[in-house]
């Protein structure tokens, strides 16, 4: 995996993903987001919230492009130590908040400040996806003008949710953008 652009750009990470609960965004579809991300969001103002981190990758791009800002939160012990240690590696532990915790439980727990920019790549086989757009929309975590991006696999159709401005596919990975 790699870093498309910015600060870091080209640079390498090899998560040891081995039975990992994982699905890691490919590099071509994190182009494809970024290259639109690029044209409706100022990096460097924005605050940044990555649902089902995973590997980190969505927050190094973030971080890699100006943003100063990023919560990251996943449940799984390995791919958080595994963030915190490439964090360290980058010199970005001051951007980088690191929550080991359930998505669901951090959306009900509803923190005190709110998010420009929220991402959300959750398992494909995760059962509760429909929700999500609901979920998060109704949570406060977004702000009034925030961009919310929730991928998903072609199993899920957001296009008809009013909320929903578009839908980009890449393969089989599917963005739908929410505001």
């Amino acid at each position: 995996m790699r870093i498309i652009g910015g600060q870091f750009k080209g640079r390498r990470f090899n998560p040891p993903a081995d039975k990992w609960p994982t699905r890691p965004t490919t590099d071509y579809a994190k182009e494809g987001l970024f290259n639109i991300l690029q044209n409706r969001i100022d990096f460097e103002e924005t605050r940044a919230l990555d649902l089902f981190g995973g590997t980190g990758s969505h927050d190094y791009e973030l971080i890699s492009r100006g943003c100063r800002d990023v919560t990251y939160v996943d449940r799984h012990g390995p791919a958080v130590k595994f963030v915190r240690q490439t964090a360290e590696k980058l010199n970005i532990t001051d951007h980088l908040t690191i929550f080991k915790m359930d998505v669901f439980q951090f959306i009900d727990r509803k923190p005190a400040s709110n998010f420009d920019y929220i991402f959300a790549g959750p398992p494909y086989p995760l059962v509760r996806i429909p929700e999500l757009p609901d979920l998060i929309l109704g949570s406060g975590l977004l702000k009034a003008d925030g961009l919310f991006v929730l991928e998903h696999n072609p199993q899920h159709d957001f296009s008809r949710d009013e909320r929903c401005e578009e839908v980009r596919t890449y393969g089989t990975t599917h963005f739908a953008f929410f505001r």
